[in-house]
């Protein structure tokens, strides 16, 4: 006789098949061993297990969980003074040179205390967990001196510690150019590359390195050194990109094999079939674009074309998607970006995960993935891309435990 730790019973259990659509299997059971997915049969067939603890769904559905894989959720400050500039037509680019935009929350970040940044970003994941996320990545970059990033990193690591939740810790130090090194960011450059990065991977706090490469930011050739840096001590790379303007930042990221590259708005067809021979995911973040009233759509159709995996997330930030919810991203990404119900869904689970790397643990309902799961008041996934629904999650369950919520 099987033996299992766990087992969730009369269930409605969604599995996304071989081609991405999604198959809801009736009068089903998920049972979890060692806090992984074991089994998942008819109830026809639960007679024939050994059980230690058994949860009765009563006829819910069940399906893995949420990932969101691009936030900025750990910050200080508040810029909803920007919010209503832009709402009176200042653009993003003269809020920045007014000292605003990212200046203004490395200002806020730098002054504010450990203590106080760590209460509000506690508030903010614990919206995207009732959301049903139970894997998020949350990049540093507001500090942008070697003190102020770990900072970010440490709060990053004490809310892991605090929450049923995996956080993957991405170091953003080339987010943008500090006020010291205004005049010299080939400098600032070298400062991550000689200070920075070696420091906060010798504490083991960061998985990943990301940049920002825009004319409002970086250069490619700055972008590209610090990538260099980034693999020489074993760290994966990914690139926010082609959100204002096209620089070939995209086509030098696949070249590193980057695990995503986000934003995208303005990408052409070349670099989309690079992204798709390097197995680089493209990452859609609908709250900036219509945060901040974008009229450029991603290049949808030649994602398709190429099948190149697309990813969706909150890009939660205080400046550009002060937009606290994954689920408003699913829904805005089918609205806007005309996404389908599968697509739409595969965004934030199978391919969030191959986004950061983890597409052999999270992201789907299979034998040896993650008992990370939610147990939905819906009877469909298009349920949760139709409308957006706070109360809908039932419960989640991260790495084998029930999370109530």
């Amino acid at each position: 006789m099987e033996k299992f730790d766990k087992v969730w019973v009369n269930a409605r259990i969604a599995i996304v098949d071989d081609n991405g659509e999604i198959i809801v299997h009736e009068n089903s059971f998920l049972a979890i061993k060692n806090k992984k997915i074991a089994k998942i049969d008819k109830m026809e067939n639960f007679e024939h297990l050994s059980v230690n603890k058994i949860y009765d769904v009563e006829n819910r559905l069940i399906t893995t969980s949420l990932i969101d894989c691009h936030t900025h959720l750990i910050f200080g400050g508040n810029r909803a003074n920007e919010f209503e500039k832009r709402l009176n037509g200042i653009s993003y680019a003269q809020i920045a040179k007014e000292g605003g935009g990212i200046a203004s929350s490395i200002k806020n970040t730098r002054e504010e205390s450990f203590d106080s940044i760590y209460k509000n970003s506690a508030k903010r994941l614990e919206a995207l967990i009732k959301d049903g996320v139970t894997t998020i990545e949350i990049k540093t970059g507001y500090g942008l001196d070697t003190q102020s990033e770990i900072k970010m990193l440490k709060i990053a690591q004490k809310l892991e510690m605090n929450y049923p939740i995996h956080i993957e810790k991405t170091f953003l130090g080339a987010h943008a150019v500090p006020l010291e090194y205004k005049n010299d960011s080939d400098s600032y450059i070298d400062y991550i590359c000689d200070e920075m990065l070696p420091e906060v991977h010798k504490l083991g706090l960061v998985t990943c390195v990301d940049a920002y490469c825009e004319h409002l930011a970086f250069t490619v050739e700055q972008t590209k050194k610090v990538f260099e840096k980034a693999k020489s001590l074993g760290l994966n790379v990914k690139l926010h990109a082609e959100q204002f303007s096209s620089m070939g930042a995209s086509d030098m990221a696949c070249d590193f094999n980057a695990l995503s590259v986000d934003h995208l708005e303005y990408t052409g067809e070349k670099t989309v079939e690079k992204m798709a021979k390097s197995g680089t995911v493209a990452v859609l973040l609908p709250g900036a674009y219509y945060f901040l009233r974008e009229t450029k759509m991603p290049p949808i159709e030649l994602f398709r074309k190429y099948n190149v995996p697309i990813a969706i997330a909150t890009d939660l930030n205080p400046g550009t998607s002060a937009l606290c919810s994954l689920q408003l991203m699913m829904n805005m990404s089918a609205v806007i970006f005309g996404l389908s119900v599968n697509e739409t869904f595969n965004a934030v689970t199978k391919n969030a995960s191959k986004a950061l790397g983890l597409q052999e643990s999270k992201g789907s309902l299979d034998i040896g993935f993650d008992a990370d799961f939610c147990v939905w008041d819906i009877s469909h996934p298009r349920d949760l891309v139709c409308s957006y629904l706070p109360t809908s999650l039932h419960y989640s369950v991260y790495m084998g435990e029930q999370v109530y919520v």
